[in-house]
């Protein structure tokens, strides 16, 4: 997951949302410990003295800094942070083979690294420095902040828990328990109606040989 080819990265300004008159704003690159470089977007409030408070951002999941992290990053350094918006391995300017993946480890690191940049930028505190984690990236910043005590502070702007949803059921945020077991029954009532329907007539359900799911086979007359 090392280098191979150096980064190409674009000079003007290609995000998604206008520029701010309040920041200053240029590119700068820094490695992870997998020896990933990594793309990043500055924005310093504009005239300010340091050192500023710092916070690195990233996400969504699948996104790049282009769109909301850079979107946050600007409007926290027009309120007076120094921050930047990265992009993790494998995506947008960054660096990593194979292009388009995810990594818990690497993209924990990919925060880290952009702790160990502002950490060491000389007009950051480094007795400062927050995190931002948008959606996906919401889980990345908490462990990240679980494991790296630099970070004095940590968001994470997620819609929901997905590891609770996974476990328990996407109406698990309910008050009510019988609620939610009142939506899940209504749920497998319809489930059952809708599979009823696309039953032919003339058709019945079987077990296949191997236990394994049913399977349709005609009525013989």
């Amino acid at each position: 997951m090392t280098e191979t080819m150096p980064l190409q990265l674009t000079t003007e300004w290609d995000k998604t949302f206008p520029k701010s008159q309040q920041v200053e704003h240029r590119k700068v690159t820094f490695p992870n410990r997998y020896g990933i470089t990594l793309a990043a977007d500055m924005y310093t409030p504009r005239n300010a003295s340091g050192p500023l408070p710092a916070i690195a951002v990233c996400g969504p999941f699948g996104a790049v800094k282009e769109q909301a992290a850079g979107l946050y990053a600007q409007t926290m350094a027009e309120r007076g942070f120094l921050t930047i918006a990265f992009d993790p391995s494998f995506t947008g300017e960054s660096g990593g083979q194979p292009r388009y993946m995810a990594s818990p480890d690497i993209n924990t690191e990919d925060f880290q690294a952009a702790v160990d940049f502002l950490s060491t930028e000389e007009m950051a505190d480094p007795d400062r420095i927050g995190i931002i984690g948008i959606c996906g990236w919401g889980g990345m910043a908490l462990n990240t902040a679980a494991l790296d005590t630099r970070i004095k502070a940590t968001v994470a702007s997620t819609m929901y828990d997905m590891t609770r949803v996974n476990a328990n059921g996407y109406f698990d945020a309910e008050d009510s328990a019988d609620a939610r077991y009142e939506k899940k029954q209504a749920l497998n009532a319809q489930r059952t109606a809708l599979q009823g329907r696309h039953l032919r007539p003339g058709r019945r359900r079987s077990r296949s040989p191997a236990g394994g799911r049913p399977l349709l086979r005609k009525r013989l007359l």
